[in-house]
């Protein structure tokens, strides 16, 4: 019986509605009738699905289930419209657009054409709808080929193809090899005459190893002989749990349990299997695969949310703004209500000749026309809220994930993997980190499992291995050579080996046999075996050359100790639903299975129930040192002797970094096998708390255990570890490990990788109640004299503001005098040396009470935190430990299931793709192959993302006000007019075209700094702690920046021209292209790295807006019209223009000059060492022979 689950006692609830409110996922229906919604792992007995074994009509008699027939599509024909208008309407910021649309058709606003003003929303909506309907008619083809393909159904007596669409649930279908499952079938029978099938999950949960699935023997006979099968499945309602399947098979007046062992799911395929015959249970959308199919939780960056708070105050200038003008206006009007019909803005009468001549104009009185006023200077103004700036991030983001991607430094050569850019929202974030939370297997070390070390009744083996050829070349007369050959190589202990071979029948021989038995046979390993041996010539003599065998499993730790069991003489040679057949030093021994109790994270092992060829019956079980020594016998003293020494050698292979399980069997007597079996049976069938009950069960079993001894599994540290957290601490970034493993083995690691250093005081928190633990926080805070949480935070921001003190710098750079603060010896003792090690037991008491503000405390004062022991949810408690409590970015990392929760619950998931499967990169929001690539992803990457998202964000604010308090300025000397002296067209382009693709390009490929230097000084990743590149205190100063400017660019070109006779609309043209070249060339003076396309980008657009201007003053209809071709003729124009932008960009440049001058930024130091060390290797050496 299989149980997976992830459900841990004692964690927190709270945890777990907050992911649950992250993922965002409605929950399925059942079957059509029914309107309650199920739950995930619960299954109701009075509410089954009753599906009748090649009976679909009357199994979809009584409800309706769901159709075979997918769709992954969100339109049709008929809805694509409306559903996608509907969508797109969601945003706040196209309803904006809409509304400005709409003020701008009613006549007493019609500030510009009415055409021209819808043009911004009309491009956006159809851009975003052909992009929409792109996607869309791709999942219509993909649905159509997915629903279209066929398989073989039963027709009475024989198979016959049809399309998928059209299977039904309770029919039988017949799948064969490399074929893919059409939906979620039952098992009936196989290929195999013990019913066994191998299928690849990679399309459902990524993995790649092969899966085992089993068809009941019951059913796997009659197949197999050629019978019919009519029965009643009774299975739980359709949900979205891929590693769980509680359901009963009724079958000729016999009931019998299956579980996930037992379905195969839709999107598997069949391997190394001829064919499978099985019944459809689940159909279409109600499959587990269709159920899983819904994306991982939006995520927003903190910047954006900070960029909020700045367009909400942009919205309030906007609203001063229109308030001035529409004051203004009433103002005037009031003053000069006797003069309207003269005034050159306001007319109650048409003066023009025609047939209005002499007519009222549309006037509506002082009141109306203030309102009017004001919603007309919001049209005027409305590109003062920057709403193109979220399309303008969207596809900056999009060009850097380009560019993450196409990394060959962060590209896999052991498992082809690249980089993945799963979540476009979050690229600015990964240049904030403060926390990483990391796993440790499979993410810090390789997990690739190597046998190192075992203790067999109470003796340490393994201190010097010797390799598998040594044993095969004949130097050992008693050992007789192993015919299995494994896929790698092996390290065998000689004393060991010895053992197991020699004639004995002692007590220690019987546990060594015992102990190498448990190891192959308490698994769910299967071996997989190649061709028939072939002859070697070895040594003169024609020998039989090994026979290949190769160990398939869904854990890397079984698979090692399999193999283990194999160099030492027992290999496990066959698997079956019920038996197993190991070879004991070349004699095969066949042994029935009569139960196998998985391994689960309450009970914390496993355990396989094995009738030997003498009838005997014992309980063999492997687990936790924890979970295992107390369900031990109370034996004699020299059991408790054996015990205590294993215990210390457990304790030695954890100070070395090695992972440890313990081994034990029991003999059952005929009694208690009777009465497991019939409780098992019992649990098995249930359709209620099944995996309970089965615990429960296992609890009959797994006690008064006799132990026969430990092993120590070596997963190696993954290359660049070290180094990375090394770099990662020195940028700033706590990292906190978050682990299963035990207290030991996490300790060896963290020293290993450089996490836990020599001089650091370590705090162990190992609490078994409340009291205790409230107790072991305080001692701790109490002796290394730890504040508040409130004190806390504040010296967490004092440390925010003094990291760049501790950058070094090349000697031939520009330096600055720095005066070093340093705090009291307690706060830097603490601060700097201390590591907290807590076990998953105390989370449980700490998380559920009140004691969490104090392990905050405790942890945000310590350099470093290791948590053993913790369960999945555990580690999801931790992260949002600090989430809740501090303004700090976190990161999670991880490569398993259980790491999901965790990756979810942070601001930045990283899955990381391992040996167990891909579940954590399907649930993270970026995607890498090694750990050490972490290292580049953040101090380059995230620092380039955030400098160029930050200051994209303060120049979209920029572009957008000076263009606006140009206007501004221009309405003030109008009398309050609103009227525009630029063309409709001009302020509709000066957004899309004119100024968009420089802007979009310098956030895609500026640079400040190479990557090798940015690896070289990992402090300089501080300046994404530190906020330098967007905080609220830059955004004020470019709001003065652009005041400044403004006023520069409409009074020059006013003064300039004061004594001319050029009418408004040469003015204008004046002022668009002053203010676009303006923009562009503050853009220039800030951009870091000039490549060809920066180029073309900035001096293109400028000639791209002098071309649009010749062409739209070249149109008879406009009143613009031959205006640009008046002005380029005259010096007055061109002189106006540059003295524009020397007055206009002069204070910031001499700000500039003089802050990087007197108070240079660690970026700016390091980058003029960079120049530096560029004009030394670019300057001829005079030694150097010219030859």
């Amino acid at each position: 019986m299989e149980q997976r689950t992830f459900e841990i006692s004692g964690t927190p609830s709270q945890v777990q509605e907050k992911l649950r409110e992250r993922s965002n996922v409605s929950q399925p229906q059942g079957h059509w009738h029914k309107s309650g919604q199920l739950e995930d792992n619960i299954f109701r007995e009075q509410n089954p699905r009753l599906i009748y074994i090649d009976d679909p009509r009357r199994t979809n008699d009584t409800y309706e289930f769901a159709s075979n027939e997918v769709r992954t599509s969100k339109y049709t024909l008929i809805t694509f419209l409306p559903k996608s208008l509907f969508i797109q309407f969601h945003r706040v910021a196209y309803l904006y657009f809409l509304a400005i649309a709409v003020l701008n058709q009613l006549p007493p606003l019609a500030v510009f054409g009415r055409t021209v003003s819808l043009f911004p929303l009309l491009f956006v909506l159809s851009v975003t709808a052909v992009k929409d309907g792109y996607e869309d008619w791709r999942r219509h083809r993909s649905d159509r080929k997915e629903n279209n393909r066929e398989a073989l159904v039963l027709q009475s007596v024989c198979f016959e193809l049809r399309k998928w669409k059209n299977i039904r649930a309770g029919e039988v279908v017949k799948i064969c090899a490399d074929e893919t499952i059409p939906c979620d079938i039952v098992l009936l029978g196989t290929s195999d005459h013990s019913g066994i099938a191998y299928v690849q999950t990679m399309n459902l949960d990524g993995e790649s190893n092969l899966k085992t699935r089993y068809a009941r023997q019951e059913t796997a006979s009659v197949v197999v002989d050629g019978g019919s099968i009519s029965g009643l499945v009774r299975c739980e309602q359709p949900n979205r749990n891929i590693y769980e399947f509680t359901a009963n098979m009724e079958l000729r007046g016999h009931k019998f349990p299956l579980s996930q062992s037992n379905i195969i799911l839709r999107g598997c395929q069949l391997k190394n299997t001829d064919w499978v015959i099985g019944v459809v249970v689940y159909t279409g959308q109600e499959t587990k695969a269709m159920l899983n199919s819904a994306a991982s939780p939006a995520k927003r960056s903190k910047l954006e949310g900070y960029m909020n708070r700045e367009t909400l105050w942009l919205s309030i200038f906007l609203l001063v703004m229109c308030s001035i003008v529409s004051l203004g206006m009433g103002l005037w009007l009031e003053r000069h209500k006797k003069q309207l019909d003269t005034l050159p803005y306001y007319r109650k009468r048409y003066y023009t000749e025609g047939r209005k001549y002499g007519k009222r104009y549309k006037y509506y009185g002082i009141a109306m026309e203030t309102f009017f006023s004001f919603l007309s200077s919001i049209i005027v103004f409305q590109i003062m809220i920057p709403i193109s700036l979220y399309i303008t991030m969207e596809l900056v983001r999009l060009g850097q994930s380009y560019f993450m991607i196409g990394d060959k430094h962060m590209y896999d050569s052991s498992t082809n993997s690249r980089f993945q850019c799963r979540s476009l929202n979050i690229n600015e974030d990964l240049g904030q980190i403060r926390y990483i939370f990391s796993d440790k297997t499979g993410t810090l070390t390789q997990n690739k499992m190597e046998f190192r070390r075992a203790s067999v009744f109470g003796k340490n083996h393994g201190a010097s291995l010797l390799a598998a050829e040594y044993l095969q070349d004949g130097n050992i007369a008693e050992v007789p050579r192993n015919r299995w050959k494994l896929k790698s190589e092996i390290g065998i202990d000689l004393e060991l080996m010895e053992l197991l071979h020699k004639d004995l029948n002692g007590e220690e021989r019987i546990a060594a046999h015992e102990f190498f038995l448990t190891l192959a046979a308490c698994n769910t390993v299967i071996p997989i075996l190649t061709e028939s041996p072939r002859c070697a010539l070895l040594g003169g003599d024609l020998q039989e050359d090994n026979e290949a065998i190769d160990f398939q499993g869904e854990s890397p730790d079984e698979q090692a100790l399999v193999a283990a069991a194999s160099a030492y003489g027992y290999t496990l040679c066959e698997r079956t639903s019920g038996h197993i057949v190991v070879d004991v030093n070349g004699e095969k021994l066949r042994f029935d299975v009569l139960g196998l109790h998985e391994f689960d994270s309450v009970r914390k092992r496993m355990s396989v129930v094995i009738r030997f060829p003498d009838n005997s019956v014992k309980v063999l079980v492997k687990g936790a040192d924890t979970s295992v020594f107390s369900v031990l016998a109370e034996g004699t003293e020299r059991d408790d002797y054996i015990k205590m020494v294993t215990q210390g050698h457990l304790t030695q292979y954890s100070s070395l970094g090695l992972r440890t399980l313990v081994v034990a069997a029991r003999n059952l007597n005929d009694a208690e096998l009777e009465e497991w079996q019939c409780r098992y049976e019992e649990a098995s069938t249930s359709l209620t708390d099944r995996s309970t009950k089965v615990r429960q069960t296992a609890a009959l079993l797994e006690c008064n255990l006799r132990l026969l001894g430990a092993t120590g599994i070596e997963d190696k540290l993954q290359d660049g570890v070290p180094e990375a957290i090394e770099s990662l601490r020195q940028a700033g970034i706590k990292v906190w490990v978050l682990t299963g493993d035990k207290q030991e083995t996490a300790i060896s690691i963290g020293i290993s990788c450089k996490l836990l250093t020599a001089d650091m005081h370590q705090i162990i928190i190992n609490g078994n109640s409340e009291d205790e633990c409230r107790n072991l926080l305080s001692e701790a805070r109490s002796k290394y004299c730890l504040r508040s949480s409130r004190c806390s935070e504040q010296n967490l921001k004092w440390k925010k503001n003094t990291a760049k003190d501790y950058l070094e710098v090349p000697d031939n750079s520009k330096s600055v005098n720095r005066t070093p603060r340093n705090s009291g010896e307690e706060e830097g003792m603490a601060s700097a040396s201390l590591a907290l090690i807590i076990d998953g037991n105390s989370l449980v008491y700490i998380l559920e009470k009140d004691l969490e503000s104090e392990l905050f405390d405790l942890a945000t004062s310590c350099r470093v935190v290791l948590c053993c022991r913790v369960a999945p949810l555990q580690k999801a408690g931790i992260v949002d430990l600090i989430k809740s409590r501090t303004d700090d970015i976190t990161l999670a990392i991880g490569d398993g299931a259980n790491d999901v929760s965790m990756i979810q619950m942070a601001d930045v998931g990283v899955g990381i793709c391992g040996q167990e499967g891909r579940q954590a990169v399907m649930a993270s929001d970026f995607a890498m192959g090694q750990f050490r690539f972490l290292k580049r992803l953040l101090l380059v990457h995230g620092h380039w993302n955030y400098q160029r998202i930050g200051y994209l964000v303060l120049y979209n604010f920029y572009r957008n006000a000076v263009f606006v308090f140009m206007l501004f300025w221009f309405i003030l000397c109008t009398a309050f007019s609103t009227t525009s002296a630029l063309t409709d067209w001009s302020s509709v382009f000066y957004s899309v075209i004119y100024t968009s693709v420089p802007t979009i390009v310098a956030g895609i490929l500026d640079k400040d700094l190479s990557h090798l230097t940015l690896l070289q000084y990992p402090k300089l990743y501080g300046a994404g702690h530190r906020q330098e590149s967007y905080n609220l205190h830059l955004f004020w100063i470019t709001m003065l920046d652009t005041l400044w400017q403004s006023l520069v660019l409409f009074y020059i070109p006013l003064f300039a021209y004061r004594e001319s006779s050029i009418d408004i609309w040469s003015l204008g043209s004046l002022w668009t292209i002053a203010v676009v070249i303006l923009v562009n060339i503050h853009l220039a003076m800030d951009i870091q790295r000039w490549v060809i396309v920066t180029h073309a980008a900035v001096w293109g657009s400028i000639i791209i807006t002098y071309g649009c201007m010749v062409v739209l003053d070249s149109i008879p209809m406009f009143p613009n019209y031959w205006t640009i071709y008046h002005l380029a003729k005259s010096p007055t124009y061109w002189l106006t223009v540059l003295l524009i932008i020397i007055l206009a960009l002069l204070p910031r440049f001499l700000a500039k000059a003089v802050y990087q001058i007197l108070w240079p930024s660690d970026i700016q130091i390091v980058r003029e060492a960079e120049a530096l060390r560029k004009r030394s290797n670019l300057e001829p050496n005079p030694h150097q022979d010219s030859s």
